[in-house]
């Protein structure tokens, strides 16, 4: 015999705000996504009210009161899918998927150094170029690189690592931009 779940009773103001704070809690978020997720459970389950739900003036509150941070939010989500071995567009296009705005997308863009750093760890982690087994042929080559296309890096980082003659070469070319960086402080 099967068991059937009673529909769960309507939201009313008290229990939309236990929801988003419960949300809030478990999963760092930015704005946008707080919004859809209550207004997901607003389709799921309904509203007790005349009044329309305070979904946007819940979410403000959180805001102000600083539950929920884009700007963290964006810095936190860059990092993380950088250090996954993601490019910058990847990064763009995940931050914008969450409804980061442009202002905050661009402060959270990474360094040319890190977007290399990415590059190579993407080629680390997948044995793309030097890292993998064998030096790849003219196919694998070309699949290699559109796979780090994909991973939103730029054209140039891609051939640059796949075409590397050995992993120590695709290192320099890594750590370049962070020497550069270095000298460029020791100066000024």
């Amino acid at each position: 015999m099967q068991r059937t779940r009673p529909n769960p009773r309507p939201l009313d103001a008290s229990r939309l705000e236990e929801l988003a704070l419960a949300y809030v809690a478990r999963f760092a978020t930015s704005a946008a996504k707080l919004e859809g997720y209550l207004a997901r459970k607003l389709r799921e389950r309904g509203w007790e009210g005349e009044a329309q739900p305070p979904v946007a003036a819940l979410v403000a509150r959180f805001v102000a009161a600083g539950y929920v941070d884009d700007a963290a939010y964006a810095r936190a989500k860059s990092g993380s899918l950088l250090r996954r071995g993601y490019g910058a567009r990847r990064v763009d296009q995940a931050l914008h998927a969450a409804g980061i705005g442009e202002a905050e997308r661009i402060a959270a863009r990474a360094a040319p150094a890190e977007r290399r750093k990415a590059a190579l760890t993407m080629a680390r982690k997948r044995g793309f170029g030097p890292f993998g087994r064998d030096l790849p042929d003219r196919e694998k080559r070309a699949k290699q690189v559109a796979a780090m296309l994909r991973a939103g890096h730029g054209l140039d980082s891609a051939r640059e690592l796949v075409d590397a003659s050995s992993q120590e070469a695709a290192l320099e070319w890594a750590a370049a931009l962070d020497e550069a960086a270095w000298d460029e402080g020791a100066q000024q």
